[in-house]
């Protein structure tokens, strides 16, 4: 079984999911006493998210660089950011360690092409949703990519940094998605992608009539997959 490094802390509410979910598979897989090997580390999420608002990315990388570094030198075999927005610096944190960065797009992307979904939507942050890494990778593979209108995209930033990262679930915010969600499938969304990790703590595929992709199951499992293969 290969070690799995893990970046998490952002928030560590979906950081427990991962294990939770990598744990589990590795178990459903193996039987017994199986568990997964795992290299966690954890972030001040509080750093992280004042650098985030700055739109400090240089230190943004510095830290998960440094992280990464210290995860492959230990004996991890690759690599996880257990946030969608850190994605924003995929590419050079992979440049910086000489181990596979599993990607949560490429994840994401394939489960996709499996339902031959052609029109999404996505939530998450601000910065997921105006930024490049989603939209890229799936129009490349001829996938339309919803986004929600600015006055949207700024309710839910704001939901996620002051209530889902600290772990309230409030149901007029779980309606809110939920009518964001609706207004975008009368619009051609196929399905919908969770591209927060703390998303999945609110909403689930029972709440939605069309396929949902939940970052944190879809980008866990991949990792465990991994470690088995």
């Amino acid at each position: 079984m290969k070690t799995i490094g893990l970046i998490g802390g952002t928030s560590w509410y979906s950081t427990i999911d991962y294990y939770r979910i990598i744990n589990e598979s590795i178990n459903n897989s193996l039987g017994n006493n199986a568990s997964a090997k795992i290299f966690l580390y954890s972030v001040n999420y509080e750093e992280i998210v004042t650098l985030t608002k700055k739109g400090d990315w240089n230190s943004i990388e510095l830290i998960i660089s440094k992280a990464t570094k210290k995860l492959e030198n230990a004996g991890a075999e690759c690599m996880l950011l257990c946030a969608n927005t850190m994605h924003t610096i995929a590419d050079e944190i992979q440049s910086a360690i000489n181990i596979p960065l599993i990607h949560v797009v490429d994840v994401v992307l394939k489960a996709l092409e499996q339902k031959n979904i052609k029109a999404v939507l996505l939530l998450g942050t601000k910065y997921t949703m105006k930024g490049s890494f989603y939209a890229e990778r799936l129009e490349k593979k001829g996938i339309h990519l919803l986004i929600p209108d600015l006055n949207e995209i700024e309710q839910i930033n704001n939901t996620i940094y002051n209530e889902l990262g600290k772990g309230l679930l409030l149901p007029a915010t779980k309606e809110l998605y939920l009518n964001i969600i609706e207004k975008y499938v009368r619009l051609g969304a196929a399905g919908v992608i969770l591209g927060c990790t703390e998303i999945p703590l609110l909403i689930h595929q029972a709440d939605c009539a069309v396929p949902i992709f939940d970052t944190t199951l879809l980008h866990a499992s991949a990792a465990a997959a991994f470690a088995l293969g």
